[in-house]
């Protein structure tokens, strides 16, 4: 199987996210600390800022498609430790330790899906794995999402959430980004959309191949999107950067998205672009 392996899937339902331990939080934007009932009564969104706070891959899903259409693809599939990749610990104790937290063997989650009974492939990567990395076997399911989609005639979505290319694969990991692009090149020749919903943050070779290669790109409001952090940038270019700089406010008013989507607008937003895109 190359650089991933097969395994056995254990169902199971992921608990309600937590933000931070106890009744307060502190939003990552405006920093106000918040009641952390008023946040979920509200989406997940900050009431004082309107930012949006991560989502688990079971949220989304609740969020976006029709209730009971989600049938989940290649939730088998594990990536292997061709590198015996170790800094303070190995790869392999690393993946070990996502996999009992997530209860998910990648840190992407590709199924079949409805939207307003519109059918599509989607794929929602999970920050909760390994900062939603992208190694070898989170490249090859996007490839194989991105073949059923082909085969099967249906448009894709893609939801990001990632910190970039898994370097513990080095440059397999690399490798992905080549081989996501070049899939999706077959998506645009078979004439089928593409559609990306960007949230925070999305970062790193995700930014750099998938999360931009969008027929249509959406985010998130106040995302944090680009490729290097701006704390890197800043050091290294020796200049303070633009208030806002890397928000997809930012990105939006610099043309590299098409349209800020708050949450509560985005099963609809979707359709409305899916009903158009496929009716061409």
């Amino acid at each position: 199987m190359g650089w991933f392996s097969r395994h056995k899937n254990n169902e199971s339902k992921e608990q309600p996210s937590k933000i931070v331990e106890g009744m307060w939080l502190k939003c990552n934007v405006c920093r106000a600390i918040i009641y952390r009932k008023e946040v979920d009564r509200n989406g997940k969104v900050c009431p004082k800022c309107q930012y949006h706070f991560p989502l688990m891959v079971n949220e989304r899903i609740e969020l976006i498609i029709d209730p009971g259409s989600f049938q989940e693809w290649d939730a088998d599939l594990v990536p292997a430790d061709p590198l015996k990749f170790v800094d303070t610990q190995s790869y392999s104790e690393r993946l070990y330790a996502a996999q009992k937290k997530t209860e998910r063997n990648e840190a992407i989650v590709t199924g079949y899906c409805r939207i307003h009974d519109i059918p599509l492939a989607l794929g929602i990567f999970d920050f909760r794995f390994m900062g939603g990395s992208m190694g070898s076997v989170v490249g090859e399911k996007i490839c194989r999402a991105i073949d059923r989609a082909l085969s099967q005639r249906l448009p894709f979505l893609l939801i990001t959430t990632s910190g970039g290319a898994r370097m513990h694969e080095g440059t397999l990991s690399l490798m992905q980004m080549a081989k996501t692009a070049s899939a999706l090149a077959r998506l645009n020749e078979g004439r089928l959309p593409f559609v990306v919903v960007l949230t925070d943050p999305t970062f790193g070779g995700v930014t750099a191949s998938v999360a931009m290669l969008g027929d249509v790109i959406l985010a998130e409001p106040k995302a944090l999107i680009g490729f290097a952090g701006p704390r890197v940038i800043e050091q290294t270019i020796k200049q303070r950067l633009p208030d806002g700089f890397q928000r997809a406010e930012f990105l939006l008013e610099h043309g590299m998205v098409d349209q800020i989507v708050e949450r509560k607008n985005l099963r609809e937003t979707v359709s409305l672009l899916l009903t158009h895109l496929t009716s061409q």
